[in-house]
């Protein structure tokens, strides 16, 4: 499992030019992606990881602050350009797999207590930030 966090002032994801999902207050806007071989563990270590790490400002976390969390399911983080002009995404894992794991990350996210506002899993989406710092690691579980 592979995310991107990034620390924002504020930030919202739009299908067909409606908010599905936002943060109108500081927070993390998180795009998560899902290969072959990820399962419930690494969902925990995931969640675990996007509530405590400690990338808000003054070394806070979203457990220290109660900030809320974006997250946006995006396969792309795992396409590999070595060869060619083309990505290859077969480290991703198909939708099938995917997409229970990114609602699992959610729910257990959900259960420590974050608000987490999310994308819509397989719609092309308008991703908008506002990027604090700007301030943004990866992730890799």
């Amino acid at each position: 499992m592979r995310a991107v966090a990034s620390r924002v002032l504020e930030a919202a994801v739009l299908v067909d030019d409606q908010v599905v999902g936002e943060l109108d207050a500081p927070g993390l806007l998180v795009l998560l992606a899902v290969t072959h071989d990820d399962g419930p563990a690494q969902a925990e270590t995931m969640a675990r990881k996007l509530h405590e790490l400690r990338i808000l400002r003054d070394e806070r976390s979203v457990a220290d602050t109660g900030a809320g969390v974006l997250l946006v399911s995006q396969f792309t983080l795992y396409g590999v350009t070595r060869k060619g002009r083309r990505p290859s995404f077969t480290a991703a894992a198909h939708p099938a797999h995917a997409e229970p794991l990114v609602e699992e990350v959610v729910a257990r996210l959900r259960a420590r207590g974050t608000a987490v506002a999310t994308g819509r899993f397989g719609a092309t989406m308008v991703v908008r930030s506002v990027a604090d710092g700007p301030f943004t690691v990866l992730i890799d579980v």
